[in-house]
């Protein structure tokens, strides 16, 4: 008697992975995942693992949950996955104050963004 059950939003070869609130701004995060668009999944695990940014750990831990989904929920093979989008978004921003000579105070700003990650399996060509 509950609810019925949403349509699928991606295709069958596709499986997908949200990472939220991670503590970076949503410009850095998108250079990291810029580095991991349309390559292949090992490809884009080895970028990532070597990778000298700071966010590259929690975007490699989004893409192996998006493996993961892909090869538990929709039995997809693991060696034909290429990372089809990673898009990045913005949450929300924490204010604070610092103080500043002569007695004033100024804002920072601490923005938290979230990841997408899908994947998507493509045929190997002959």
């Amino acid at each position: 008697m509950g609810k019925a059950a949403r349509p699928r939003t991606l295709a069958d070869t596709e499986a997908k992975a949200v990472a939220r609130n991670l503590r970076v701004s949503p410009q850095k995060l998108n250079l990291v995942a810029g580095l991991i668009r349309g390559k292949k999944v090992s490809v884009a695990l080895a970028d990532l693992q070597f990778s000298r940014k700071r966010i590259a750990g929690d975007v490699r831990k989004c893409l192996e949950s998006a493996i993961a989904n892909a090869e538990n929920n929709h039995e997809l093979d693991v060696d034909d996955l290429v990372v089809a989008e990673a898009h990045v978004g913005k949450g929300l921003v924490m204010k604070r104050f610092a103080a500043r000579a002569r007695g004033r105070a100024s804002r920072i700003e601490k923005p938290f963004s979230h990841i997408t990650i899908v994947v998507r399996e493509v045929e190997e060509k002959a």
